[in-house]
């Protein structure tokens, strides 16, 4: 019985945390970074104060915790595509093709507050290399099969595609993206 028991606690506490978590973004979004309060997070979520605080010490705590997660997941799902079946170049354009979108469809967090606040996070850094070092390894696999040119390095290439597909945040459809992502992939290919 004590294990299951400990099971319904941590999923209980996993749901109580997704709930803050969620909450505060939609506050966030609504109102705005500085008008959000632990006050307002508790009456929207349904706990109370003290229960809120013995989670998180305040908005940002929140805020982290939740950009922490999506970092996570943007990662995990790149990783995913990138172990499915195909060769390096193929395996390339779905990451790239990936990152673009996940770029487009995360623009109405960047040039806000939050952004400010979440993009000074080590966090932050420490995926980008994450994200680097993936990109990295699927370019040398390409330059050695040829499918990659050759006569630039694997870290340029990478600052490269990276630069080139965070533009995606200021196109207007998912049909931009795509021929951003084209654009970029034809500069890769290795020269004839």
């Amino acid at each position: 019985m004590p294990k299951l028991w400990n099971t319904t606690i941590e999923t209980h506490r996993r749901e109580v945390r997704d709930a803050i978590l969620e909450t505060t973004v939609a506050l966030v979004a609504e109102h705005g970074l500085r008008s959000v309060t632990m006050s307002q997070i508790a009456e929207e979520t349904g706990i109370g104060r003290a229960t809120l605080y013995k989670y998180f010490s305040g908005v940002e705590a929140i805020l982290h915790e939740w950009h922490e997660r999506q970092i996570n997941s943007h990662l995990d799902y790149l990783a995913e595509i990138r172990d499915q079946a195909g060769d390096a170049r193929e395996r390339l354009e779905a990451v790239l093709g990936a990152y673009a979108l996940i770029s487009f469809e995360s623009r109405r967090h960047h040039d806000t507050e939050l952004a400010a606040l979440m993009h000074g996070d080590e966090q932050v850094a420490q995926a980008e290399q994450q994200l680097r070092r993936m990109v990295r390894g699927l370019i040398t696999e390409g330059q050695k099969s040829h499918d990659i040119r050759s006569d630039v390095t694997p870290d340029e290439l990478v600052s490269y595609c990276l630069h080139a597909l965070t533009a995606a945040r200021g196109l207007p459809s998912k049909a931009a993206v795509r021929r951003l992502v084209a654009v970029t992939l034809a500069g890769l290919h290795a020269p004839a």
